[in-house]
C-alpha cells in the first residue's frame, strides 16, 4: 500500500540538516532514485517511510500528508480561485458600466428636450452592477469565514 508522504516536509527537513539526498538515501537505506521521486511528490511505501522517519529519528506519521489538512488547503485554494475569478467579472462588468454611464449621459445631453432620456436604463445598470458587487462581497465574507474556521479547527 502507498502512502502520501509530505515531499515538502521532507525536502525541507533534509536541507536543513545540510543533507545531500545520496546522504539521506544511505542512512535511510533506500536507494537514490527512490528519494528523489519521494521529494517529487510520488507516493512511497510504508517501508520507505519508516526508513526515512528512522533516518529523521522521527514517527512515520510525522512523514505523512494530514488528509484534513490537504483537505482545507483544497478548499482555501478553490476558495481563492472562485473570488479571484468574481473580483475579474466584477471589474469588467465596472469598466463597461463606467463606459456605459458615459454615453448614457452623451445621449441625454445631447437632448434638447432637458429630460434625462436614459434615466430606466441608468436605474437599471447601476442596479445590477450593485447586485454584482453585492455578491462578490458576500462570497468574500464565506470565503474568509471558512478560512478562520479552518483555523480554528
Amino acid at each position: 500500500m502507498a502512502f502520501k508522504a509530505d515531499a515538502a516536509k521532507i525536502k525541507r527537513w533534509r536541507e536543513e540538516r545540510h543533507w545531500s539526498q545520496e546522504h539521506l538515501a544511505e542512512l535511510a537505506g533506500i536507494g537514490l532514485r527512490t528519494l528523489q521521486r519521494i521529494e517529487k511528490g510520488e507516493p512511497a511505501s510504508k517501508d520507505t517511510l519508516m526508513a526515512l522517519a528512522a533516518a529523521f529519528g522521527v514517527e512515520v506519521l510525522a512523514l505523512c500528508i494530514d488528509p484534513e489538512a490537504e483537505a482545507a488547503e483544497i478548499i482555501r485554494k478553490k476558495d481563492q480561485k472562485a473570488v479571484a475569478g468574481l473580483r475579474l467579472s466584477v471589474g469588467i462588468h465596472f469598466a463597461g458600466y463606467v463606459i456605459g454611464m458615459a454615453v448614457f449621459a452623451a445621449i441625454s445631453l445631447g437632448d434638447t428636450s432637458g429630460y434625462w432620456i436614459m434615466k430606466w436604463p441608468t436605474l437599471w445598470w447601476s442596479v445590477g452592477m450593485v447586485a454584482h458587487a453585492a455578491t462578490l462581497g458576500i462570497v468574500e465574507l464565506v470565503a474568509r469565514t471558512r478560512q478562520a474556521q479552518a483555523r480554528w479547527s
